[in-house]
């Protein structure tokens, strides 16, 4: 059987240039006047470089963003549950001419990511934005802080990417292309794949999903998040190293790809985790893992609110599907791991330790009992922990949430 087909039913459309076409785009890049880019955009356009967000080809008009927002389509009817955007202040933008190219900067370092010929320059409600799309306006929430303190001009148009970020030279091998992902599984010959989300560490429980999927699945891409976090956070290098550990101990050969992708976390919780199921379609992913509170974070959203926006789009949306999957655990009267759907025992027989209280015994070095997480993934984090300094380890236990 073939691997499922991209977003949109056709080809993948990467737009990153490649030779001689991107280093003249380049060298004119450097003539056009330029907008500086946020880490979120940033990741936006290398996955629209790498053909992650297929079929878009740059950054939503007006019309996609209302549709975006209120019904999940774009302007065009394809389906898409966050609006892809991209902003600048008032001042900058009343500078930018509809009908002209311009080169998008990344504001940590300078580097030209990409240029886009500026089609539409629109405002947003983006209280309207934070409602639908995170089901909330709370300021505090990490995803409505990130579109509140957004320019107040949203920049329309296709893009031609001219670079990766960085995040090959950074990652090396770990950072697949969609186009590399299913060379992979097609190599393996593998065609219903299910892909793992993670923007921690896998301990027992993460591990025991993935062997739930191998076992529906010809195998499984543990796909990790290689953009920002929130603090607090275990960062990507530290990440990943932990879960290479653990397939390498832990997992039947051949049956794991493990690889990293761009963006950073929005934080959308059930929009989110029909995001991560429509570009994973892109990787080559035939299913989603979704677990309890799949890209949530705190309190905002109900444990399985991922699991019923599956339910509620329509069924031709997506050809990547959910394997919904209960709270996992251990349990000690089972005598390993189970689910909410298995276990017929209370929570005082369970293994319950949040993402928080797991911060707070390492960055204590106390210790972590052995049903929770593996021991060749402690000794990782507990050297990454072992080299803070007291203000970290202070904001460590301070802050964040446990979410897949």
């Amino acid at each position: 059987m073939p691997l499922v087909r991209p977003h949109g039913g056709g080809d993948l459309l990467p737009r990153l240039l490649e030779g001689e076409d991107r280093a003249a785009e380049t060298r004119r890049a450097g003539t056009l006047p330029g907008v500086r880019v946020t880490s979120r955009e940033k990741g936006d356009i290398i996955m629209l470089g790498i053909g992650g967000f297929t079929p878009l080809e740059g950054f939503m008009t007006h019309a996609d963003w209302a549709g975006v927002c209120d019904g999940m389509k774009t302007a065009s009817g394809l389906f898409w549950p966050i609006p892809i955007t991209l902003s600048t202040d008032k001042d900058a933008g009343a500078k930018l001419r509809i009908g002209t190219d311009i080169a998008l900067v990344d504001a940590s370092d300078g580097d030209i990511l990409a240029v886009m010929t500026l089609t539409e320059k629109y405002a947003i409600d983006k209280a309207h934005e934070c409602a639908t799309v995170f089901r909330t306006t709370d300021p505090e929430h990490p995803g409505v802080k990130m579109v509140m303190q957004q320019g107040e001009v949203n920049l329309a148009g296709p893009v031609k990417v001219l670079s990766d970020g960085g995040f090959r030279k950074t990652y090396g091998t770990l950072f697949m292309m969609p186009a590399e992902t299913r060379a992979a599984f097609e190599e393996l010959g593998w065609s219903k794949v299910a892909a793992f989300q993670t923007r921690n560490p896998m301990h027992r429980s993460h591990e025991y999903l993935a062997k739930v999927a191998i076992e529906v699945c010809d195998g499984v891409l543990v796909h990790s998040l290689l953009g920002n976090l929130k603090p607090g956070d275990i960062p990507a290098d530290v990440r990943t190293r932990a879960i290479a550990v653990l397939v390498e101990k832990y997992f039947r050969p051949g049956t794991v790809v493990q690889a990293g992708y761009p963006l950073d976390m929005r934080y959308a919780g059930p929009r989110e985790a029909l995001l991560h199921a429509l570009f994973r379609q892109n990787y080559g992913c035939s299913h989603l893992i979704v677990g309890r509170d799949h890209a949530g974070v705190g309190s905002y959203y109900g444990p399985f609110d991922a699991h019923r926006i599956f339910d509620e789009i329509p069924r031709d949306a997506l050809e990547t599907k959910p394997l919904k999957i209960d709270w996992t655990f251990w349990c000690y009267k089972c005598g390993g791991m189970a689910s909410g759907r298995t276990c017929p025992h209370d929570d005082a027989d369970r293994l319950l330790v949040s993402g928080t209280k797991l911060r707070k015994w390492l960055s204590e070095g106390a210790p972590v009992p052995p049903e929770f997480s593996r021991p060749e993934v402690l000794e990782i984090l507990r050297g990454y922990y072992a080299g803070l300094d007291a203000s970290e380890k202070v904001e460590v236990k301070l802050t964040g949430h446990s979410a897949k």
